[in-house]
């Protein structure tokens, strides 16, 4: 069953033992991020420990803080609903198996699972939660619990948004999840790295705002001229402004903070830009999510949400964020991006800030990337159906190692892999991939790491190429712009130009397994 909002979340994780409640003092500057992080990294009772829910917060009387919801295995699994995140990657690859009816009586038969399919889309009602206290005047974003996470952090950053925007072109929504820092009671940050949807959204808007200055002076210069005006880009975070001209003009945006968890958790998802998020949270809770229109901007936001921000950024406008203690382990940082300024507040009577903190892994952030590598994994198969499973090893940090194992039937195979890999939208970003027979299971590092150091010879193994990396990515030779590697750990062919005899893998024989296997009880040895 969907979780209706986040307080039914809230509950369920209460009665299946996986929330704390922390009714003793402690400060949002740092504190709770210690405590987060201590818990998240625990490994008894349970790794990544509780949920824990902060009723108790300095400064911020009567407010309650969520953080570590989805840290667990457990945990990630009850906030989709279901007993193993395979459950979703078989619904999936049932879409991807449905093919076209060919006949009346197939059509008929799949009436039900259109019906279903319908359930998958938003639907707007006239009001919600979200609206129980509207704030169009006097308002303060110091009013809500926000977080300062790491020392050196630049200020208080919002962590768990779902920023709300809308292609200008297409009007397609699109929710991401950005941080955002706290400059005072009414500006943050907006932390678009260049590759986010909500970044190409904001760059569209700079185009047709350039268009329009370019054609009101076009009478006044040359063609030449006129066509000479460019947009450029400003800053690593992808923030643009125009050669020659800065266009002026807002992109409206609206941010939800605390919202049902499958909604949360598809903010992050590495959807195709034409997939609406809201469209997945359906699929992942088989409920249609409900939307209500803002009161200030043109946009829809999730009727149950805890919190929501509404407001614009002005297109000629960029300011230093950062640093900002990220997933990396280290700090990203300060850089130009563009400001939001918030028009107005809406939020539930007494409201719960739903936040997270970012690290060295592990962390909650971990499982949530953990869940998005088995969800997605029959959509990759999709476009390369010789991949047998991947890994990505939570120290990798999402980008930096993918693990591959492959059904190999031609030479040359796992090059293409590699190269078909870094072609999958954010999976441009991956710095090293690791690809290996289908034999090996990418989840066991230790067998990884046997079989890959025994089949490679380096010089003729490694592959290196140049391309788009990770915004976060402190050691490229440019900000967004540096190489990549991909190891050919698979058995070599002749056909790839290895004549050497091929070792076989040292095994037991099957019958003297099993004859020790009965005898084993009797050994004493354990």
């Amino acid at each position: 069953m969907a979780y209706k909002d986040l307080r039914d979340w809230i509950a369920a994780l209460e009665r299946a033992g996986e929330l704390k409640r922390i009714r003793a003092e402690v400060d949002p500057i740092l504190e709770v991020a210690e405590i987060t992080d201590r818990t998240s990294k625990s490994k008894t009772p349970k790794p990544g420990g509780p949920a824990l829910l902060f009723e108790n917060l300095t400064g911020h009387p009567g407010s309650k803080l969520l953080i570590n919801q989805f840290g667990s295995e457990r945990r990630m699994q009850m906030a989709l609903g279901v007993d193993s995140l395979d459950e979703i990657a078989g619904r999936i690859r049932e879409l991807l198996n449905m093919k076209s009816p060919e006949g009346f009586l197939e059509k008929l038969k799949m009436l039900p699972m259109l019906a279903e399919m319908g359930k998958f889309f938003p639907r707007t009602v006239p009001t919600g939660p979200c609206k129980e206290v509207i704030k169009k005047d006097k308002f303060s974003l110091l009013d809500f619990p926000i977080l300062k996470c790491w020392p050196q952090d630049g200020g208080r950053f919002i962590t768990l948004p779902c920023v709300i925007t809308r292609d200008p072109r297409t009007g397609k929504r699109n929710v991401g999840m950005y941080r955002m820092q706290v400059y005072d009671e009414r500006t943050t940050g907006m932390h678009w790295q260049r590759q986010k949807v909500a970044a190409e959204h904001y760059r569209e808007r700079l185009r047709m705002g350039a268009q329009k200055a370019s054609a009101a002076t076009e009478s006044t210069r040359s063609p030449s001229a006129s066509a000479s005006v460019d947009i450029m880009a400003r800053s690593s975070g992808g923030s643009m402004l125009a050669e020659g001209t800065r266009p002026a003009g807002k992109m409206e945006v609206a941010v939800a903070i605390g919202t049902d968890p499958a909604l949360t958790f598809a903010a992050i998802v590495p959807a195709p830009p034409d997939v609406e998020e809201f469209i997945i949270a359906g699929f992942l809770r088989q409920q249609p999510v409900e939307l209500v229109k803002c009161e200030t901007v043109d946009l829809e936001v999730p009727a149950n949400a805890e919190i929501v921000l509404e407001g614009y950024v002005q297109l000629d406008e960029l300011r230093p964020e950062g640093p900002f203690g990220d997933h990396t382990g280290f700090y990203t940082l300060e850089d130009d991006y563009p400001v939001f300024h918030v028009t107005c507040i809406t939020h539930r009577r007494d409201p719960i800030y739903a936040t997270t903190i970012v690290g060295k892994p592990p962390m909650e952030d971990g499982w949530m990337g953990k869940a998005v590598e088995r969800i997605f994994l029959p959509l990759m198969k999709l476009n390369l159906p010789e991949i047998v499973d991947v890994n990505l090893p939570v120290e990798g940090i999402f980008h930096n190692l993918m693990i591959v194992s492959i059904r190999k039937s031609y030479p040359g195979q796992a090059r293409k892999v590699m190269h078909g890999i870094w072609s999958l939208g954010q999976a441009m970003f991956t710095k090293c991939i690791v690809v290996v027979d289908e034999d090996v299971n990418v989840h066991d590092i230790g067998e990884v790491t046997l079989k890959a150091l025994n089949n490679i010879d380096p010089e003729r193994d490694i592959q290196f190429t140049l391309g788009p990396i990770d915004s976060l990515d402190h050691a490229s030779r440019l900000p967004n712009y540096g190489s990549k590697m991909g190891i050919d750990a698979t058995r070599k062919w002749s056909t790839e130009g290895f004549s050497r005899p091929w070792p076989d893998e040292i095994t037991m024989s099957l019958n003297i397994k099993a004859m020790i296997d009965k005898k084993w009880k009797n050994l004493g040895i354990e």
